[in-house]
Protein backbone atom coordinates (compact mmCIF):
# COMPACT_ATOMS: atom_id res chain seq x y z
CA UNK A 1 0.00 0.00 0.00
CA UNK A 2 1.32 3.43 -0.92
CA UNK A 3 2.01 6.15 1.65
CA UNK A 4 -0.88 8.19 0.27
CA UNK A 5 -3.30 5.29 0.79
CA UNK A 6 -2.00 4.67 4.31
CA UNK A 7 -2.56 8.30 5.25
CA UNK A 8 -6.09 8.15 3.84
CA UNK A 9 -6.79 4.93 5.74
CA UNK A 10 -5.49 6.57 8.92
CA UNK A 11 -7.78 9.58 8.47
CA UNK A 12 -10.80 7.35 7.87
CA UNK A 13 -9.94 5.34 10.98
CA UNK A 14 -9.80 8.54 13.05
CA UNK A 15 -13.14 9.65 11.60
CA UNK A 16 -14.78 6.32 12.47
CA UNK A 17 -13.28 6.51 15.95
CA UNK A 18 -14.64 10.02 16.50
CA UNK A 19 -18.13 8.94 15.40
CA UNK A 20 -17.91 5.99 17.77
CA UNK A 21 -16.84 8.11 20.75
CA UNK A 22 -19.46 10.79 20.04
CA UNK A 23 -22.26 8.20 19.85
CA UNK A 24 -21.13 6.62 23.11
CA UNK A 25 -20.80 9.85 25.12
CA UNK A 26 -24.07 11.32 23.84
CA UNK A 27 -26.00 8.13 24.65
CA UNK A 28 -24.91 8.47 28.29
CA UNK A 29 -25.95 12.13 28.47
CA UNK A 30 -29.47 11.81 27.05
CA UNK A 31 -30.56 8.48 28.55
CA UNK A 32 -33.14 9.91 31.01
CA UNK A 33 -35.63 10.79 28.27
CA UNK A 34 -37.90 7.90 27.25
CA UNK A 35 -40.09 7.56 24.18
CA UNK A 36 -42.49 5.07 22.69
CA UNK A 37 -41.89 3.74 19.19
CA UNK A 38 -45.04 1.87 18.20
CA UNK A 39 -44.84 -0.15 14.99
CA UNK A 40 -46.95 -2.71 16.90
CA UNK A 41 -49.37 -1.97 19.73
CA UNK A 42 -48.11 -4.76 22.00
CA UNK A 43 -47.49 -4.94 25.74
CA UNK A 44 -44.78 -7.05 27.35
CA UNK A 45 -44.86 -7.49 31.15
CA UNK A 46 -47.32 -4.60 31.46
CA UNK A 47 -45.04 -2.32 29.47
CA UNK A 48 -45.47 -1.13 25.91
CA UNK A 49 -43.11 -2.85 23.48
CA UNK A 50 -40.38 -0.45 22.39
CA UNK A 51 -40.89 1.93 25.29
CA UNK A 52 -37.23 2.82 25.43
CA UNK A 53 -34.69 5.48 26.32
CA UNK A 54 -33.49 7.90 23.66
CA UNK A 55 -29.99 6.94 24.80
CA UNK A 56 -30.41 3.70 22.89
CA UNK A 57 -30.67 5.51 19.55
CA UNK A 58 -26.97 6.27 18.96
CA UNK A 59 -25.73 3.15 20.77
CA UNK A 60 -26.16 0.59 17.94
CA UNK A 61 -24.00 2.84 15.78
CA UNK A 62 -21.06 1.98 18.03
CA UNK A 63 -21.41 -1.73 17.26
CA UNK A 64 -21.68 -1.08 13.53
CA UNK A 65 -18.49 0.98 13.65
CA UNK A 66 -16.53 -1.59 15.69
CA UNK A 67 -17.63 -4.33 13.27
CA UNK A 68 -16.46 -2.23 10.32
CA UNK A 69 -13.15 -1.44 12.01
CA UNK A 70 -12.74 -5.12 12.97
CA UNK A 71 -13.31 -6.17 9.36
CA UNK A 72 -11.00 -3.62 7.76
CA UNK A 73 -8.41 -2.67 10.38
CA UNK A 74 -8.34 -5.75 12.60
CA UNK A 75 -9.04 -6.75 16.19
CA UNK A 76 -6.38 -4.57 17.84
CA UNK A 77 -7.59 -1.36 16.19
CA UNK A 78 -11.17 -2.14 17.21
CA UNK A 79 -10.07 -2.67 20.82
CA UNK A 80 -8.17 0.63 20.73
CA UNK A 81 -11.35 2.50 19.80
CA UNK A 82 -13.25 0.80 22.64
CA UNK A 83 -10.63 1.86 25.19
CA UNK A 84 -10.64 5.43 23.79
CA UNK A 85 -14.42 5.50 24.23
CA UNK A 86 -14.08 4.56 27.88
CA UNK A 87 -11.65 7.39 28.57
CA UNK A 88 -13.86 9.86 26.69
CA UNK A 89 -16.88 8.87 28.78
CA UNK A 90 -14.96 9.19 32.05
CA UNK A 91 -13.61 12.57 30.94
CA UNK A 92 -17.17 13.74 30.20
CA UNK A 93 -18.15 12.80 33.75
CA UNK A 94 -15.30 14.93 35.08
CA UNK A 95 -16.50 17.92 33.07
CA UNK A 96 -20.06 17.46 34.39
CA UNK A 97 -18.79 17.28 37.98
CA UNK A 98 -16.89 20.55 37.55
CA UNK A 99 -19.88 22.23 35.88
CA UNK A 100 -22.17 21.03 38.67
CA UNK A 101 -19.87 22.42 41.38
CA UNK A 102 -20.03 25.95 39.94
CA UNK A 103 -23.07 27.89 41.24
CA UNK A 104 -25.41 29.28 38.61
CA UNK A 105 -26.16 33.00 38.35
CA UNK A 106 -29.67 34.17 39.15
CA UNK A 107 -30.14 35.24 35.53
CA UNK A 108 -28.81 31.93 34.20
CA UNK A 109 -31.33 30.26 31.83
CA UNK A 110 -30.56 26.94 33.57
CA UNK A 111 -30.45 27.04 37.37
CA UNK A 112 -28.65 24.61 39.67
CA UNK A 113 -31.77 22.58 40.40
CA UNK A 114 -32.54 21.98 36.73
CA UNK A 115 -28.92 21.15 35.97
CA UNK A 116 -28.79 18.62 38.79
CA UNK A 117 -32.08 17.08 37.74
CA UNK A 118 -30.78 16.48 34.22
CA UNK A 119 -27.21 15.45 34.99
CA UNK A 120 -27.23 14.15 38.57
CA UNK A 121 -27.68 10.55 37.45
CA UNK A 122 -25.19 10.82 34.62
CA UNK A 123 -22.37 9.52 36.83
CA UNK A 124 -24.34 6.40 37.73
CA UNK A 125 -25.41 6.01 34.12
CA UNK A 126 -21.87 6.34 32.82
CA UNK A 127 -20.54 3.95 35.47
CA UNK A 128 -23.22 1.40 34.64
CA UNK A 129 -22.80 1.98 30.93
CA UNK A 130 -19.04 1.58 31.10
CA UNK A 131 -19.28 -1.78 32.82
CA UNK A 132 -21.91 -3.06 30.40
CA UNK A 133 -20.32 -1.42 27.38
CA UNK A 134 -16.80 -2.66 28.07
CA UNK A 135 -18.03 -6.21 28.59
CA UNK A 136 -20.34 -6.18 25.57
CA UNK A 137 -17.93 -4.53 23.13
CA UNK A 138 -15.09 -6.93 23.85
CA UNK A 139 -17.52 -9.84 23.49
CA UNK A 140 -18.69 -8.37 20.19
CA UNK A 141 -15.14 -8.04 18.87
CA UNK A 142 -14.13 -11.54 20.01
CA UNK A 143 -17.20 -13.24 18.53
CA UNK A 144 -16.85 -11.24 15.32
CA UNK A 145 -13.26 -12.41 14.81
CA UNK A 146 -14.12 -15.96 15.83
CA UNK A 147 -16.65 -16.18 12.99
CA UNK A 148 -14.36 -14.26 10.64
CA UNK A 149 -11.54 -16.75 11.16
CA UNK A 150 -13.90 -19.73 11.03
CA UNK A 151 -15.45 -18.65 7.72
CA UNK A 152 -12.13 -17.32 6.35
CA UNK A 153 -13.60 -13.87 5.77
CA UNK A 154 -16.80 -15.04 4.07
CA UNK A 155 -20.43 -14.68 5.22
CA UNK A 156 -20.12 -11.13 6.54
CA UNK A 157 -23.83 -11.06 7.52
CA UNK A 158 -23.30 -14.03 9.84
CA UNK A 159 -20.57 -12.54 12.01
CA UNK A 160 -22.13 -9.08 11.97
CA UNK A 161 -25.51 -10.23 13.28
CA UNK A 162 -24.44 -13.01 15.62
CA UNK A 163 -21.73 -10.96 17.31
CA UNK A 164 -24.03 -7.94 17.68
CA UNK A 165 -27.06 -9.89 18.93
CA UNK A 166 -25.14 -11.66 21.68
CA UNK A 167 -23.17 -8.60 22.77
CA UNK A 168 -26.27 -6.37 22.69
CA UNK A 169 -28.16 -8.78 24.94
CA UNK A 170 -25.26 -8.75 27.40
CA UNK A 171 -25.13 -4.95 27.21
CA UNK A 172 -28.89 -4.48 27.67
CA UNK A 173 -29.12 -6.97 30.55
CA UNK A 174 -26.11 -5.49 32.35
CA UNK A 175 -27.01 -1.83 32.10
CA UNK A 176 -30.70 -2.22 32.98
CA UNK A 177 -29.79 -4.42 35.95
CA UNK A 178 -27.32 -1.82 37.24
CA UNK A 179 -29.67 1.13 36.69
CA UNK A 180 -32.45 -0.70 38.54
CA UNK A 181 -30.04 -1.66 41.33
CA UNK A 182 -29.03 1.99 41.82
CA UNK A 183 -32.71 2.99 41.69
CA UNK A 184 -32.31 5.07 38.56
CA UNK A 185 -35.06 2.89 37.06
CA UNK A 186 -37.78 0.93 38.92
CA UNK A 187 -37.49 -2.86 39.07
CA UNK A 188 -41.09 -3.08 37.88
CA UNK A 189 -39.88 -1.88 34.47
CA UNK A 190 -36.98 -4.35 34.25
CA UNK A 191 -38.55 -7.09 32.10
CA UNK A 192 -40.26 -4.71 29.71
CA UNK A 193 -37.16 -2.55 29.22
CA UNK A 194 -34.93 -5.60 28.76
CA UNK A 195 -37.10 -7.13 26.05
CA UNK A 196 -37.85 -3.81 24.34
CA UNK A 197 -34.22 -2.69 24.40
CA UNK A 198 -32.85 -5.99 23.12
CA UNK A 199 -35.44 -6.42 20.35
CA UNK A 200 -34.88 -2.84 19.21
CA UNK A 201 -31.13 -3.45 18.99
CA UNK A 202 -31.69 -6.73 17.12
CA UNK A 203 -33.81 -4.91 14.55
CA UNK A 204 -31.19 -2.18 14.19
CA UNK A 205 -28.44 -4.80 13.77
CA UNK A 206 -30.49 -6.51 11.08
CA UNK A 207 -31.14 -3.31 9.17
CA UNK A 208 -27.57 -2.03 9.47
CA UNK A 209 -26.14 -5.14 7.77
CA UNK A 210 -26.47 -3.60 4.25
CA UNK A 211 -24.57 -0.53 5.49
CA UNK A 212 -21.76 -2.77 6.75
CA UNK A 213 -21.65 -4.55 3.39
CA UNK A 214 -21.51 -1.17 1.64
CA UNK A 215 -18.73 0.08 3.91
CA UNK A 216 -16.65 -3.08 3.46
CA UNK A 217 -17.21 -2.99 -0.32
CA UNK A 218 -16.05 0.63 -0.57
CA UNK A 219 -12.98 -0.06 1.54
CA UNK A 220 -12.00 -3.14 -0.46
CA UNK A 221 -12.53 -1.35 -3.75
CA UNK A 222 -10.62 1.80 -2.75
CA UNK A 223 -7.68 0.04 -1.10
CA UNK A 224 -7.72 -3.08 -3.32
CA UNK A 225 -8.17 -5.47 -0.39
CA UNK A 226 -8.77 -9.17 -0.82
CA UNK A 227 -11.36 -11.08 1.22
CA UNK A 228 -10.15 -11.36 4.84
CA UNK A 229 -7.29 -8.90 4.17
CA UNK A 230 -6.85 -6.07 6.69
CA UNK A 231 -5.22 -2.66 6.51
CA UNK A 232 -2.08 -2.40 8.61
CA UNK A 233 -1.53 1.21 9.69
CA UNK A 234 1.86 0.80 11.38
Amino acid sequence: MSLKDKLLAQRIYLLLGSLFITSLVVSNLIFQKFFYWYPLDVEVFDSKLFEISVGILPYPITFLITDLISEIYGKKRANDVVVAGIFASLFSVGIILVADSVPALEKSPINDETFKRVFSKTIIAVGSSMFAYLFAQFIDIRIYHFWKNLTKGRHLWLRNNFSTWISQFVDTLSIISLLCYFEVLPWSSFNGLLISGFLFKVLVAFFDTPFLYLGVYLFRRRFKLKVNEEIVLT
